[in-house]
């Protein structure tokens, strides 16, 4: 089996993209059951899906069937191997200009299961050792598994990842004053418009990310801050933990009147905040600015809105930056983390190089086993007056002369399963007995 990992990220891809390719709640667990229902029909190339899905990337790993080697190099066409992925990716979305986009990466084998290692360790996160990403990548397992989507190798995988991410954190300092996405966006805020305490912050959302916003303004001195939701009893949950005030969502607009700072994290797939709703909020104040930071993808703040008068807008993309504070401390932490993302990534690929020499040995043995049963078949159907002890005799020399035979180099395919030579190895096996996978 060989894994691969098409993917992009807030490294290749704005933020209008990232949002286009998103996958809600809903669409992420009917495309995971589907491909779990009929992946052996609809998607023939594809053995094992999990798919990442966050504000700042989408990545979707698949295990792929490998009848060449356990570990091969990517054919001469690195398109006909992602074929099937893409074609996943743009029925799920009905889009048909992804698969070609060049801010898509194509990661495979070694280098595909390394850079989910370093996802989870927090180290291609847009702030460094970010702590979400870890209970993000988690999830995506979990959700993959539950549908039927996941397997044998990428629940290997995920769980070498999670284990590196889990390493990264108790043993390095790579998380430590950890920065998320909602406490830059707080801090920005208060680069943009002064000291909080003095500040009106309304939260339009009640997620974790909205959580943690809360708490980041209540650390920065921030006394007046409202929440509001789609659904009520989440905002007032929200709002009762934190000594907020919870607005009904039908009091958006007055909401909007009475703040000077508006962050939006909520999950909905349309803008929620319009230039219209905001010039209306900003008329009924228009002595105060009026600040939108929008952490959520899909975005909830129309991008016109930066046009309105007094009305200024940011988005996620925007917080690249202000990336600051413990910054350099999580730094010096990058070399030890990378060590621990190669040691895991050791012991999954020798594991993975285990499995697929064990698949050829198996049939070796399978095919010498064939062969004798079929020869002894043809010797006995030449010796017909033959006692029961005779034949048996017959049958047991046949096989003791293939297990003899398959001993020595069944044994060195063993011990060469964990080497670097183990694909060249199972590729010369594969060839001098004509094994086909």
């Amino acid at each position: 089996m060989r894994i691969l990992c098409l993917g992009l990220s807030h490294h290749t891809a704005s933020v209008e993209l990232r949002e286009r390719l998103i996958y809600s709640p809903e669409v992420l667990t009917t495309a995971l059951a589907a491909f779990g229902r009929v992946q052996a029909g609809k998607h023939p190339g594809l053995s094992e899906l999990v798919i990442l899905s966050t504000c700042n990337r989408l990545e979707l790993y698949a295990a792929v069937p490998d009848a060449s080697a356990p570990i091969a190099a990517l054919p001469e066409s690195p398109a006909a191997l992602f074929a099937p992925l893409e074609q996943f990716l743009i029925e799920t979305h009905d889009v048909v200009d992804i698969a070609v986009s060049d801010l898509f990466y194509r990661l495979s084998g070694d280098e595909a299961a390394q850079h989910l290692c370093r996802v989870a360790a927090g180290l291609e996160s847009m702030i460094l050792g970010e702590p979400q990403i870890l209970g993000q990548v988690t999830e995506a397992f979990v959700q993959a598994t539950a549908q039927g989507a996941s397997g044998p190798v990428l629940a290997a995988l995920f769980e070498a990842a999670i284990h590196t991410g889990k390493r990264a954190r108790t043993e390095t300092n790579i998380n430590r004053n950890a920065a998320t996405i909602s406490s830059v966006a707080v801090k920005m805020a208060e680069k943009i418009i002064g000291l909080l305490p003095s500040r009106r912050v309304l939260i339009v959302g009640a997620g974790e990310m909205a959580e943690l916003a809360v708490e980041a303004f209540r650390a920065r001195g921030a006394a007046q801050v409202a929440v509001i939701n789609r659904t009520p009893a989440r905002a007032a949950r929200l709002a009762e933990r934190w000594g907020a005030r919870a607005y009904p969502f039908e009091q958006l607009g007055e909401a909007l009147a009475e703040a000077d700072i508006v962050l939006t994290s909520t999950q909905a797939s349309h803008f929620v905040i319009t230039p219209v709703l905001a010039a209306a909020a900003v008329a009924r104040r228009p002595d105060r600015p009026l600040v939108f930071i929008d952490i959520a993808v899909p975005r909830n703040v129309d991008p016109d809105v930066r046009r309105t008068p007094n009305a200024f807008c940011y988005n996620i993309d925007d917080l690249e930056a202000h990336l600051n504070g413990a910054l350099i401390e999580r730094q010096q932490a990058v070399p030890p983390v990378e060590a621990i993302v190669a040691e895991e990534l050791g012991r999954f690929t020798a594991w993975l190089t285990g499995l697929a020499m064990a698949s050829v040995i198996a049939e070796l043995r399978t095919k010498a086993d064939d062969i004798r049963q079929a020869e002894v078949n043809k010797t006995l159907r030449h010796l017909p007056d033959l006692t029961p002890a005779e034949r048996q005799h017959i049958e047991q020399l046949a096989e003791a002369l293939v297990n003899k035979l398959l001993h020595a180099p069944t044994g060195r395919l063993r011990a060469a399963a964990g080497s670097q030579q183990a694909a060249a190895w199972a590729a010369a096996a594969k060839a001098l007995f004509a094994l086909e996978g």
